[in-house]
């Protein structure tokens, strides 16, 4: 088993694409003393590592009590996973402040920064993490929950290259590519085999991207299919992503057909 846990408060997070924490149902007053009223992690944005350990994140929540949020009294924020013998939690204390209209409710803040010495979880750790909220009013009321789970992820590439250029109008054009993401157990991009890629087209004036064809990457995550010349236009390939994984879309390229 390997583990580590970071908790660092900077000034701001980093935007990251996927989807939203699911949320369990906010516990009332009644129930804890303590009211939630919002989770956020990250924006509502998968987290996404790649190898680099420069990614940093924020989990928020917002909270209230009778007597208030106490600022200095217990507050923990985190997300965590277990998968068989591996398991690994980013966590700290957060900053909670007061609104300044209602006094009785506050947003608690951590910003989470990953650290050049601190490894990345393993691969088997991808997919949806445990959010962990623990915070204390001033009376002496306390809420402490897994609230709902958030989609931590392994960062995707994709790139795509159509050729000959310029090509006869009817001739063949080979289209190749690759589908690669981020291996944290090894700090490389290594080929996502087995997986579904849609190749596309967009005439030269349009704006609009067409599906032509899906085609399924290979043992090295390549891509590879042939296709009609019919127009100019650009090819791409475009990755729908899985629970692990988010969606990618390489960058168009021109084919000049004569």
């Amino acid at each position: 088993m390997r583990a580590a846990s970071i908790g660092a408060v900077l000034s701001g997070a980093l935007v990251l694409s996927g989807s939203a924490l699911t949320a369990a149902p906010a516990a009332s007053a009644a129930e804890t003393g303590v009211e939630i009223k919002k989770v956020s992690v990250n924006g509502g944005k998968a987290v996404v590592f790649g190898t680099s350990r420069t990614e940093s994140f924020t989990i928020s929540v917002t909270a209230s009590d009778d007597s208030g949020i106490d600022p200095r009294g217990h507050r923990f924020l985190g997300i965590d996973r277990e998968v068989g013998d591996d398991f690994w939690t980013f966590h700290g204390t957060p900053t909670c402040t007061a609104s300044s209209t209602t006094p009785t409710t506050s947003t608690c803040k951590l910003t989470v920064r990953l650290e050049s010495d601190i490894d990345l979880p393993r691969n088997t750790l991808a997919g949806p993490w445990k959010v962990k909220v623990q915070l204390t009013a001033k009376d002496g009321d306390y809420y402490g929950e897994t609230y709902g789970t958030h989609p931590v992820q392994r960062h995707s590439t994709l790139n795509v290259n159509a050729s000959p250029e310029p090509v006869t109008k009817g001739g063949t054009i080979t289209v190749t590519g690759k589908l690669a993401r981020a291996n944290w157990d090894k700090y490389v991009y290594a080929g996502y085999t087995n997986q579904p890629v849609r190749l596309q087209f967009r005439p030269k004036n349009s704006s609009t991207y067409t599906t032509v064809k899906t085609v399924t990457s290979n043992s090295t995550g390549n891509l590879k299919t042939t296709t009609q010349a019919t127009a100019d236009g650009y090819w791409r390939w475009n990755f729908a992503g899985t629970s692990t994984t988010p969606a990618v879309v390489a960058t168009g390229d021109y084919v000049d057909v004569r």
